[in-house]
C-alpha cells in the first residue's frame, strides 16, 4: 500500500490500518473489506444523490434516482478504480491474483466502495465527499438526464449526431491476460474534436462501453449549451 495511492486518493489516513483493511480481498484472509464496502456504499449513494438534487433541481426523484444508479454500478465503480489505479493495491490471494483478480470489475468496485467507506470512518462525511467528487470528476461531468437509461456509446453518438459531428471510432489497442481472463483496451476517437481516450474491460464490449463514458466526461461539459 503506497503512499501514491494516499496521493491519488488526495487524502492521508490518520489510521492507515483502515486503507489496507478496505484493500483486502475475501480471498486474501478473514480480515477483509466487505463490512467497510456496506459503509462506503450508503456514503457513496448519500454524495452522489446530494450533487445530483443540487446539479438539476427541476428532476424529478424517479429520474434523480436513475442517474444516480447509473452512476454508482459496478461498471461505473471499476472504471473510477482503474482511473486512479486502484488494482496494483488490492490484496488477494493466489488464485484471485493468478485469475486476473486485480482488474476484475467486481473486485475493483467492491475495494473502491471500501476505501470510500474507510475515509469516512476516518476523516468524516467532508473528507468523503472531497475524495468522491474528486475521483469521480469525469464519471460526474457525464451525468445529464438527456442521456439517461442509454448505454455509453449510445450516448456518445447521439451527442456527437446531434452537433452534426461523425460517430467515434473504436479500437482494439490491446489484449492481455489468459484466455479464460482476457482483458481488452479499446481506443475511442473522435476526429472531429481530435479526441482520443482509452477504455478497459472483461471483454471488447466492455472496453468499448468504458471508453465512450470517458469520452462523454471529456465532452459533457458543453452538453448544457
Amino acid at each position: 500500500m503506497a503512499d501514491t495511492l494516499r496521493e491519488r486518493l488526495g487524502y492521508a489516513f490518520r489510521d492507515p490500518d483502515l486503507l489496507r483493511h478496505a484493500l483486502t480481498h475475501r480471498s486474501y484472509g478473514a480480515s477483509h473489506n466487505e463490512r467497510l464496502e456496506f459503509v462506503g456504499d450508503a456514503v457513496l449513494n448519500c454524495v452522489v444523490g446530494a450533487l445530483l438534487y443540487a446539479r438539476f433541481p427541476s428532476l424529478a426523484e424517479g429520474d434523480l434516482s436513475r442517474v444516480r444508479a447509473s452512476l454508482v454500478n459496478q461498471e461505473a465503480l471499476a472504471r473510477v478504480a482503474r482511473s486512479i489505479a486502484l488494482g496494483a493495491d488490492v490484496k488477494l490471494g493466489e488464485g484471485e491474483q493468478k485469475s486476473g483478480g486485480a482488474d476484475r470489475a467486481s473486485i475493483l468496485a467492491d475495494a473502491l466502495e471500501a476505501v470510500f467507506g474507510a475515509v469516512f470512518l476516518d476523516g468524516g462525511f467532508d473528507a468523503a465527499h472531497k475524495v468522491i467528487v474528486d475521483c469521480y470528476g469525469e464519471v460526474l461531468a457525464g451525468a445529464h438526464p438527456a442521456l439517461l437509461g442509454k448505454d455509453p456509446k449510445t450516448r456518445l453518438q447521439e451527442w456527437l449526431q446531434g452537433r452534426r459531428m461523425a460517430v467515434p471510432e473504436y479500437a482494439v489497442v490491446a489484449t492481455t491476460g489468459e484466455a479464460h481472463a482476457q482483458t481488452f483496451e479499446v481506443e475511442c476517437r473522435v476526429p472531429a474534436i481530435g479526441l482520443v481516450v482509452t477504455g478497459r474491460g472483461g471483454s471488447r464490449r466492455a472496453a468499448e462501453q468504458a471508453a465512450a463514458e470517458i469520452a462523454l466526461g471529456r465532452v459533457a461539459r458543453h452538453a448544457d449549451e
